[in-house]
């Protein structure tokens, strides 16, 4: 095996993922194993691990995996060198509603936290008011 790849096990622990989420995502188009071993193991590169925390990125926004499909897609296009200049700007435009999505969803995201950091605030409050805390 080169230097240069890696097996499932050290990319899934490099990007906390699980064995079959990572399998899921292949399965599913989202990333595919850049080579494989003579016994037929999979084999990723740099590039592989990068898509795959594309993704974990996008899941916990809420895109589904058509959505990361369609941006992985993109950005593959924007970096092909052969990609025609009218499409360079229809591909920027569909990363910039992604982006403007995201963006989006973590100031929502924002929100729900710091009701969240509230609420247990608010317990904790109690809990101090009617008794002594638990280790």
């Amino acid at each position: 095996m080169s230097s240069e790849h890696m097996q499932i096990g050290e990319v899934a622990a490099r990007t906390e993922l699980s064995l079959r989420t990572i399998r899921h995502y292949e399965e599913t188009g989202l990333v595919a194993p850049s080579a494989r071993s003579r016994g037929g193991f999979r084999l990723y590169t740099e590039a592989d691990v990068a898509r795959l925390m594309v993704v974990r990125r996008m899941k916990p926004l809420g895109f589904s995996l058509d959505e990361m499909r369609d941006l992985l897609e993109a950005v593959d296009r924007l970096d092909d060198d052969g990609t025609a200049p009218g499409e360079r700007v229809e591909l920027l435009e569909r990363v910039r509603a992604y982006e403007r999505s995201a963006t989006e969803q973590v100031a929502r995201l924002r929100v729900q936290l710091a009701r969240a950091e509230e609420f247990a605030l608010t317990l904790r409050t109690r809990l101090d008011r009617d008794g002594p805390r638990e280790a």
